[in-house]
């Protein structure tokens, strides 16, 4: 039997009315499908159900990897690699199309979303991912303007991805029993960019600054990064508010404004 490992924040997944109703969530038939963290594949198991053209799954646990690559060894149109999810790069193996699964290790999901949102090419190949997340920080990356989860995450998702929430899973669907609620969310990624943003790493460098004082006025964090030759161009911009009265669309004319320095 292989044990959950902390280390790798492994919860597995193990609601199978859960696991039916997140798969249910996308059209799988005959479609490209990547699985990241199948773990012991409860979710694969259901992925399978749906006959998908091609299923990816991408386990960093060797074990776990050694046990998937039996269990589906007679599955002609199952690739199984053994890598870490925040080296590997998804692009490279992605398709028209793709669907991408995803029940993420709490500890790592932000840098995975973030890695999506830095792909090279936009709109990518992957019309749908489907992540799990640990609701607090969902909140953080469904939150609009104005709500208590607004800020840094649901700025930078915005930028390139319609984001909607799905429904929370109790912490009893899973082993071992995590402490808190999860939430599986749906992106869908933007076709079109209204902003000329030319690298998300500016946003995120720009949101950074800002929420790193959130309670303060944001009038000297903005001098620092524009003139006020620049700053006169963003309208109804008072920069004597905080950062979180700003809203997100403020923050990528701030950012276009930042690249053409």
């Amino acid at each position: 039997m292989i044990f959950p490992k902390k280390s790798l924040g492994q919860n597995y997944l193990i609601d199978k009315n859960i696991i039916k109703k997140i798969v249910s969530l996308v059209r799988i038939y005959n479609k490209n499908v990547i699985e990241i963290g199948p773990g012991k594949g409860a979710l694969t198991n259901e992925i399978l159900k749906k006959k998908p053209k091609s299923l990816c799954l991408i386990e960093k646990d060797y074990n776990l990897y050694k046990s998937l690559k039996k269990k589906y060894s007679a599955e002609k149109n199952i690739l199984i690699y053994n890598a870490d999810i925040l080296k590997f790069d998804i692009e490279k193996i992605s398709k028209n199309n793709d669907i991408i699964f995803g029940n993420l290790p709490y500890n790592i999901s932000s840098q995975i979303l973030v890695r999506i949102l830095r792909f090279k090419k936009w709109p990518p190949q992957i019309n749908d991912f489907i992540f799990m997340f640990q609701k607090e920080l969902g909140e953080k990356i469904i939150g609009k303007f104005k709500s208590s989860g607004y800020g840094r995450l649901s700025i930078l998702s915005n930028l390139k991805l319609n984001v909607f929430k799905k429904f929370f899973v109790s912490n009893n669907s899973f082993f071992p029993k995590p402490k808190i609620t999860s939430i599986v969310i749906h992106f869908k990624p933007k076709k079109e960019n209204v902003y000329r943003i030319k690298n998300i790493k500016n946003l995120e460098k720009i949101t950074n600054i800002f929420f790193s004082s959130k309670r303060k006025m944001i009038n000297k964090s903005i001098k620092k990064i524009l003139s006020q030759e620049k700053i006169n161009k963003i309208q109804d911009l008072d920069i004597n508010s905080r950062p979180l009265d700003l809203k997100p669309e403020t923050y990528y004319k701030i950012t276009e404004l930042f690249e053409q320095l």
